[in-house]
C-alpha cells in the first residue's frame, strides 16, 4: 500500500517541500518552533520582521524573551516561544559555536526543539533521512491505513518507517503533510478529489453509512430514531464497537439515529487526532 501511496501523492504534489520560508537553517529552525500548533501561513507572516531585527543566531542570542515578543504575538504561544527562541539561540552560540546543529541528538538538545522539529530541520537543512509526524501526517496515515490504529505521534512515525523506504522518508514526510493540509483536511475531507480512495479505510468506512431519509418532520423533534420510528430532542451517547462515541436515541439506545432536519445519519466515522 505505502508504494502506491507514495506513487499517487507525487502525480497529485509535483513539489513536495516545506512551505515555510526561510533562507538559512537558523531561519528554518526559527519557523519551525514557530510553527507548533501554528499554521506556516501565519509563521510566514511574522518572520520577515523578526529577522530583520534578529538576522543571524547571535543577534538573537542577545534578546531577551520580552524583545521577541512583539514580533510573533500573533503566532499560538508567543510568551513560550520567545522564551524558546531566545534559550535556544544562547545554547547554539555557547556550545555550537554559533552553528545550527545537523544531527537529530544534538538538535533535540536545544530549549524548544523536540523530537518532530529535530527531524523536520535535520531533514530539510542537512537532507538527514527523517519522518517527522505532525497533525496532518498523523491523520491522513492512520484514515488511509498506514498506520493501524497508531495512537501518538511516535507509533505512527515506526510504522511509516517500517512501510516507507528510507529513502523516501522525508519525500513521504511533505507528501503526506501537503495531502492532509490541502485534500485530505480535518474537517470536510475532499474525498472527490483524492487519488487514494481505492484503498482508504476512511472513505470505506464513509461509503458504508446510511443513505439520507427523505420526508422527516423537524417540528416532531430535532432527531429521528429509525429503529423505534419515533422523533427526540435531547439525545443519549454511546461508544460504538470501534470506540467512537454516537448520538443515541434516549429510550432504546439505537444508534440508528438521523437529523430530521437534513435526513442525514448521526453516525460518525472513527477518526483520527494526535491527543
Amino acid at each position: 500500500m505505502a508504494s502506491f501511496v507514495i506513487r499517487q501523492l507525487r502525480k497529485a504534489i509535483p513539489r513536495p517541500e516545506t512551505e515555510l520560508e526561510y533562507t538559512d537553517p537558523y531561519e528554518l529552525i526559527v519557523a519551525v518552533i514557530l510553527s507548533a500548533q501554528c499554521t506556516d501561513e501565519r509563521v510566514n507572516m511574522v518572520t520577515p520582521e523578526l529577522f530583520e531585527r534578529f538576522p543571524d543566531i547571535r543577534a538573537l542570542s542577545l534578546a531577551d524573551p520580552t524583545e521577541i515578543l512583539p514580533f510573533i504575538k500573533s503566532v499560538t504561544y508567543p510568551n513560550n516561544k520567545s522564551r524558546h527562541l531566545a534559550a535556544m539561540a544562547r545554547k547554539v552560540v555557547d556550545e555550537y559555536d554559533g552553528k545550527i546543529p545537523g544531527t537529530l541528538k544534538e538538535l533535540m538538545t536545544l530549549p524548544g526543539v523536540g523530537r518532530k522539529t529535530a527531524q523536520v530541520v535535520a531533514s530539510v537543512a542537512f537532507d538527514v533521512d527523517a519522518l517527522p509526524v505532525d497533525t496532518h501526517v498523523f491523520r491522513v496515515a492512520n484514515r488511509i491505513g498506514l498506520a493501524s490504529k497508531g495512537r501518538t505521534p511516535l507509533a505512527v512515525e515506526r510504522q511509516l518507517k517500517k512501510a516507507i523506504p528510507e529513502t523516501d522518508w522525508s519525500e513521504g514526510h511533505h507528501l503526506l503533510i501537503l495531502h492532509g493540509r490541502y485534500t485530505c483536511t480535518a474537517r470536510s475531507p475532499r474525498c472527490d478529489a483524492c487519488s487514494l480512495t481505492k484503498v482508504c479505510g476512511y472513505y470505506s468506512s464513509l461509503q458504508k453509512l446510511p443513505e439520507p431519509l427523505n420526508g422527516l418532520s423537524p417540528r416532531k423533534g430535532k432527531f429521528y430514531c429509525r429503529t423505534r420510528d419515533h422523533y427526540f430532542d435531547r439525545p443519549d451517547s454511546r461508544v460504538d464497537r470501534n470506540g467512537t462515541r454516537q448520538v443515541a436515541c434516549p429510550k432504546c439506545g439505537s444508534m440508528n439515529v438521523y437529523e430530521s432536519r437534513t435526513g442525514i445519519t448521526t453516525r460518525r466515522v472513527r477518526d483520527y487526532r494526535v491527543a
